[in-house]
């Protein structure tokens, strides 16, 4: 049997692996698990994952360079998630190690929060909800309904696709910019970059965060925006510049921001712009359901059920390079 190394600390295997899916995993080999407590660093975990043949990570995890030449037993790497950033696919690959991501499991739940944001900004919910807590009675506010608004998606992937559905069928106009799709489906009109800020009461981003795409939302950016308009961040926060966003917020330039991910730790949203009360801000949990969480985990299940097949399993990265796969052929 394979021996495979879990990277989750408690709450992370709780929220992100779950209970069924360790049990499919261990049905597989021998599992270890992360009894530290904390996110481990390249040393800690080559220690830790000393003999394990298949390192299934977090996503705080990270695979640097460093950490590869570590490994000596490890013949596969892989990640419960779609983001390898933090993994150095060249280092694994110059090691034989194969690397893995998972598939997007969190479509649906990353774009119900999608509605459900536009939905409490617009109508001044958590605004409300916080002015009675905090013994206040609250003004009433005039709010913004989203049949008849409408939405700016940018970035047209699996979770723009089945976003801009949600939103036709709550009857807003439905803009999207995407320089690397062309769109033809009902109900939704493709649109430059500058058109979908400018027309926009709603502005979502869900642009692929990359080199190219660092900041790509910043001060110019808002300057675009109606000043009655919303911007929404579901995507990566490395895509806005926090301070243009701040600012924007300062002078009235749009009306208000809402965000699942920042620049903090765990891609949360930073606490300089979460604490604000024109805005709205979740510690990443856009795709935090059981749902969705079980989706990514039983794919890295389903990876390792093909590696100690003998098998390279769908969501390989590098198989070509993976040489020390061969080690896990050998005992299929």
């Amino acid at each position: 049997m394979a021996t495979i190394f879990l990277t989750h600390v408690p709450d992370m295997l709780e929220n992100y692996y779950g209970p069924r899916a360790l049990k499919a995993l261990r049905g597989l080999g021998d599992v270890r698990l992360n009894d530290t407590g904390k996110v481990l660093d390249a040393k800690a975990l080559a220690q830790a994952a000393k003999g394990c043949e298949i390192i299934v990570s977090d996503r705080q995890t990270a695979g640097p360079a460093e950490l590869f030449p570590m490994l000596p037993d490890c013949c596969a790497f892989l990640r419960v998630a779609i983001d390898i950033r933090n993994i150095d696919v060249t280092a694994a690959s110059q090691q034989g190690i194969l690397v893995t991501q998972a598939t997007a499991g969190f479509i649906p739940s990353v774009s119900e929060m999608a509605i459900g944001y536009m939905i409490d900004i617009g109508r001044h919910i958590t605004w409300s909800t916080n002015e009675y807590r905090a013994g206040r009675d609250a003004e009433p506010r005039m709010g913004r309904q989203l049949k008849g608004a409408t939405v700016g998606i940018l970035g047209y992937g699996q979770i723009g696709e089945y976003l801009a559905r949600l939103c036709v069928a709550f009857g807003m106009t439905v803009l999207v910019s995407d320089p690397f799709k062309k769109i033809t489906e009902s109900g939704v009109r493709q649109v430059g970059f500058d058109e979908a800020l400018s027309q926009s009461d709603f502005v979502i981003c869900l642009v692929v965060a990359n080199e190219q795409t660092e900041s790509l939302i910043n001060a110019a950016a808002f300057a675009k925006m109606k000043k009655t308009a919303y911007f929404l961040n579901l995507s990566r926060g490395n895509l806005i510049d926090e301070r243009a966003l701040a600012e924007a917020l300062d002078k009235k330039i749009i009306a208000g921001a809402a965000m699942d991910v920042g620049r903090a730790p765990d891609q949360k949203p930073s606490l300089f712009l979460a604490e604000r009360v024109d805005v709205i801000a979740t510690p990443h949990t856009a795709g935090l359901t059981p749902e969705a969480a079980e989706h990514q985990a039983f794919d890295t299940v389903n990876q390792v059920k093909e590696l100690v097949a003998g098998r390279v399993p769908t969501g390989a990265i590098n198989a070509k390079e993976a040489s020390r796969l061969s080690r896990l052929r050998k005992n299929a």
